[in-house]
């Protein structure tokens, strides 16, 4: 048995997964193809099929249930009360649906032996090889090192804030704070596999609860104290930047809901997987609703129009604390360690395209062959993401910008093209025509919302220097 080596077992899974039974044989008109596909090492070893649909929750709940999600007060502050609203309640009920939906697509091929691991095979092989390769694979990579970058920069300005609270005329530089946190980024990258992050993902979990349960209680308390500003819930500036505004609080609010890594997590799960992805979603997205609504909602309501782009920045003015200094170090704690997490997930996709180019299949997970190169190409897309956050602090705007470009078509566009160009639902129903809707409005609002960050870029351009202490 032990001259096989890895990919016989990857087979035997996939049989499994493939549904290949004695008993399909003498289906009519049921050709399927050859099932014992040799897995390439990225499928081999960092996307391994382990995990129980917990794990996938878990999994689930850190890629979309992150940080960004204290912008989200922001945001409001370009829509006001019931459009902001509104746009909360589309963006869940749109992305659980498609993110269903390509749950769908994907135990489908399963079923017919063809069991499909990232986004760029489910694209091969609907829309055909060159869609994989030049647009789902490139948009999905920019958008998960994009995510990388993010949660770096983010990590740092929180490790500023608390270093701030203590030594309010400190000298030390953004810079020197993104450098740590991506210290931090640099020994958990060697974390081997996707699956193996169930543990941290699961701790990432009740991370989320408590530093929205955090961010909600101090905005209540701040809103309720004399201290807190003046509420004010109209719109700013001209004609003009509102309308910009709305897009780009559009863009803001589907990053905050975006995912792009669906068929990564659900290659985590142990086969068969029928059934179980529906339920992972249905963890993260009650952790979503009770951390999206009451953060958003008690976030505007405290601080109307003057709600930062990072919530936990309201709870300081002019450097002096609204709320107790314990309270702030906490949660921006709370904070830095689930950003951690966020970071690793988002950097699964980077670490299954470098374990494919450097490591050899047939050879053990753990030999000095595929250690070696493995530890190096890690270490080396973490120190490139920690150099780009320590030279742009501005990236946020730079984020918006992929947001659009890059979350639209995954989260919101692919998934129903993909369901009605597998399915095919008939022209009369109702599915059919749901799906093109979705594609078309999304397709439309990604357009507008990559113009409105790519405006939002060029006025703010005057203000950014590389290495910046913003």
């Amino acid at each position: 048995m032990g001259s096989l080596g890895p990919n016989a077992n990857a087979r035997a899974v996939h049989e499994h997964e493939g549904g290949v039974s004695e008993n399909d044989h003498h289906l009519p008109h049921k050709h399927l193809p050859p099932v014992d596909q040799e897995l390439d090492a990225g499928a081999l070893f960092v996307l391994k099929s382990k995990g129980s649909w917990m794990h996938c929750g878990y999994h689930l709940t850190t890629s979309i249930v992150a940080p960004p999600l204290l912008s989200l007060p922001f945001a409001f502050t370009f829509l006001g009360w019931a459009v902001g609203i509104i746009c909360l309640v589309v963006g869940a009920l749109v992305t659980f649906y498609s993110y269903n939906l390509l749950s769908l697509v994907l135990e489908h091929h399963a079923q017919l032996g063809r069991r499909h691991l990232r986004f760029r095979d489910m694209a091969n092989d609907i829309l055909g090889p060159r869609w994989g390769r030049y647009f789902v694979g490139p948009i999905q990579f920019m958008v998960c090192y994009g995510a990388v970058i993010a949660c770096t920069l983010l990590g740092g300005q929180c490790m500023k804030a608390i270093y701030l609270l203590s030594e309010p005329n400190g000298t030390m530089k953004l810079y020197e704070f993104v450098i740590i946190f991506g210290s931090l980024m640099l020994i958990l990258a060697q974390v081997p596999s996707f699956h193996s992050l169930r543990h941290i993902n699961l701790i990432s979990l009740f991370l989320c609860l408590a530093y929205s349960a955090c961010a909600t209680a101090g905005s209540i308390y701040i809103g309720n104290s004399s201290k807190g500003p003046e509420k004010d819930y109209s719109l700013k500036g001209d004609t003009e930047s509102q309308i910009f505004g709305i897009f780009n609080a559009i863009a803001i609010i589907a990053t905050t809901y975006g995912n792009g890594i669906i068929p990564e997590i659900q290659a985590t799960i142990a086969p068969p997987v029928k059934g179980k992805m529906f339920k992972a979603l249905c963890i993260c997205y009650t952790v979503l609703i009770v951390t999206f609504f009451t953060v958003a909602i008690s976030g505007y309501w405290a601080f109307g129009n003057n709600s930062e782009g990072l919530l936990l920045s309201n709870f300081l003015d002019d450097g002096k604390p609204l709320v107790p200094k314990w309270f702030i170090l906490m949660t921006n704690l709370f904070t830095i360690l689930q950003l951690s997490a966020v970071g690793v997930v988002y950097l699964q996709p980077t670490n299954e395209v470098l374990e494919r180019t450097f490591a050899d299949p047939n050879s053990k997970e753990f030999s000095t062959r595929n250690v070696i190169p493995r530890v190096i190409s890690r270490s080396l897309s973490v120190v490139i993401s920690t150099t780009v956050a320590a030279m742009l602090p501005f990236f946020g705007d730079i984020n918006a910008v992929i947001g659009a470009f890059g979350f639209m078509p995954l989260d919101f566009i692919l998934p129903v093209v993909f369901f009605n160009l597998t399915f095919k639902p008939s022209k009369r129903s109702l599915v059919f025509w749901l799906n093109v809707t979705i594609a078309v409005v999304f397709s439309a609002l990604g357009v507008i919302a990559a113009i409105a960050a790519v405006r939002q870029i060029v006025l703010d351009a005057k203000s950014y220097r590389l290495f910046a202490n913003v």
